[in-house]
């Protein structure tokens, strides 16, 4: 098979879909005993420099596979378009839970409540809804309480290919609640979001917390 058509295939395929493919599902969409893996990655690869160069569009690496996204310095004007789907945006006390779950993970409520300082049960179960987290187990101490984790989900949501790519926190908190240009009423009423607060409270259990989930995982 050409390498042009096959070029030509992975850009359609990347365009119609609207979730990460991984190199292994593109090569088996093609089904051409020729076509390997290694020729597909070369071929993302080429269309990643060709993009970059040349598009307001990109091909992200998220979640362990590949899809097209806007370059940030257009997302605001996707807002724009996308305005009267607000109640798919997160409250900063949303993103703030999601920052303790993603950097301290696997962690209980109580341990988020400990850190944030306040009740984060609906808010749980919006995230949960939204799918963004996931119950990944029980901690083995009196109660064996719900263990929460993030999910694939979550790594789409941001645009990132593992948890690896996770910036550091304050530019995490930062960059994602400033985002937030409107949130549904009945979440704006749990947040209690102050960032130096929030930090040194994260610092502050990070130890006890590392040291908790070690224990849990013998």
């Amino acid at each position: 098979m050409d390498i042009k058509f096959i070029k030509g295939i992975v850009e359609t395929l990347l365009f119609i879909t609207d979730k990460p493919l991984s190199i292994e599902k593109l090569v088996e969409i093609i089904n051409d005993p020729e076509v390997t893996p290694q020729i597909v990655a070369e071929v993302v690869k080429e269309l990643q420099s060709e993009y970059a160069q040349n598009s307001a569009l990109e091909i992200r690496d998220i979640a362990g596979g590949v899809q097209f996204a806007t370059k940030p310095q257009y997302s605001e004007y996707v807002r724009r378009l996308y305005r009267e789907r607000v109640l798919l945006r997160l409250s900063p006390a949303s993103i703030e839970t999601l920052a303790i779950i993603a950097y301290r993970q696997p962690i209980t409520k109580a341990e988020i409540e400990e850190i944030r300082g306040v009740d984060t049960t609906s808010v749980l179960e919006t995230l949960l809804e939204r799918r963004l987290i996931k119950i990944v187990g029980r901690k083995e101490v009196p109660g064996r309480p719900l263990l929460y984790g993030t999910t694939q989900e979550f790594l789409k949501y941001f645009g990132l290919n593992s948890l690896t790519d996770l910036p550091p926190l304050d530019q995490f908190l930062t960059e994602n609640i400033e985002q937030q240009e409107t949130v549904p009423v009945e979440e704006k009423e749990q947040t209690v979001f102050n960032e130096n607060e929030f930090s040194q409270n994260m610092a502050e259990q990070s130890s006890s917390l590392q040291k908790d989930n070690s224990e849990s995982r013998e």
